[in-house]
């Protein structure tokens, strides 16, 4: 085989694998973009790469990939900008490859925003054998090899990331989705027709909720109560001329799946504009988030040009 046929090939077997690579690398990041850099990153060191010495190059990308991100999450720009209060993870519409895998439970929670969300209380280490173990089915064996660590030191971060993020985790399980459903769209009725009690009543007694102010706040702003919930939502729902102007026109207002969670986006003129993501735990929601910060909707704005919607839930908002 002559060295462009090679090239081809060489290249051929990256992209088999770069859904997963960029799998691994958003877990580990929080955000679609960071992930596709460090993902070109792997390839460029695959390139330069003696690659007749790679034995099982799967193996060997999920080395490079994991201490790409490590790296990343180590640096001094990171660890500003996810200490001053600005950070969330980038939501992604369902279906997008970058979401996989989703066999099991621990898969679908690994990407769930509340998880990459309390992923940020971790080490990196902790983070990455947590993704490695939980998401990859990868052993202690393996996950030694990736991040040259000791088994024994593998199991103990395993360890400290469950009890930290099953400590902080709030909800059980998964919701059924008919109900879930039927959640949000009583949320949405709700706060559209200002029925604060009704939204109280939707809300648990410790509900959080969490807004990047349309994308024009620096720090995140965080609300604590189900009265004070319920107001924001209340007075942010109703639509106004100004919200209209906001958001380049009239929104369609669509339910959607967003890292595995029941959603509802706003939709003018196709472009979605702003995402309100829910985590419920029994039968009531725990936890809002407001993204509306264009450079966090870039990738499910991506998805969202592709995809088929239903009929939205407000046609005209």
């Amino acid at each position: 085989m002559d060295s462009i046929a090679t090239d081809r090939f060489d290249t051929s077997r990256f992209e088999a694998g770069r859904n997963r690579l960029a799998s691994l690398a958003y877990r580990l990041l929080g955000s679609a973009a960071d992930a596709e850099d460090a993902v070109q990153d792997a390839f460029m060191h695959w390139q330069a790469a003696d690659r007749q010495r790679i034995k099982v190059p799967e193996a060997w990308l999920t080395k490079v990939v994991t201490n790409l991100c490590l790296d990343r999450l180590r640096s001094a720009q990171a660890r500003r900008e996810r200490a001053v209060g600005a950070w969330l993870p980038e939501p992604l519409l369902d279906g997008d490859p970058m979401l996989g895998p989703a066999d099991t439970f621990e898969q679908r929670e690994s990407v769930s925003l509340a998880v990459l969300t309390l992923m940020e209380r971790l080490s990196p280490l902790e983070r990455a054998v947590y993704v490695l173990r939980e998401a990859f089915s990868y052993s202690h064996a393996e996950i030694a090899g990736i991040l040259d660590i000791t088994e024994s030191a593998s199991q103990q971060h395993l360890h400290r990331a469950r009890r930290r993020i099953t400590t902080a985790r709030r909800g059980g399980g998964e919701a059924d989705p008919a109900s879930a459903r039927r959640i949000v769209e009583e949320f949405l009725a709700a706060a559209s027709s200002g029925r604060t009690e009704r939204l109280v009543a939707l809300l648990t007694d410790d509900a959080t909720a969490i807004s990047d102010g349309a994308g024009l706040t620096e720090k995140l702003l965080q609300y604590d109560t189900a009265q004070r919930i319920a107001a924001i939502a209340r007075a942010g729902f109703k639509p106004t001329a100004a919200k209209r102007r906001l958001a380049g026109g009239t929104s369609a207002v669509h339910y959607a799946l967003v890292n595995g969670a029941p959603a509802i986006l706003f939709v003018p003129g196709g472009q979605v504009v702003g995402a309100v993501t829910f985590d419920l735990t029994g039968g009531r929601i725990a936890t809002v988030r407001g993204i509306a910060a264009p450079s966090r909707l870039a990738r499910l704005n991506e998805a969202w040009r592709q995809h088929e919607p239903d009929t939205p839930l407000i046609a005209q908002w």
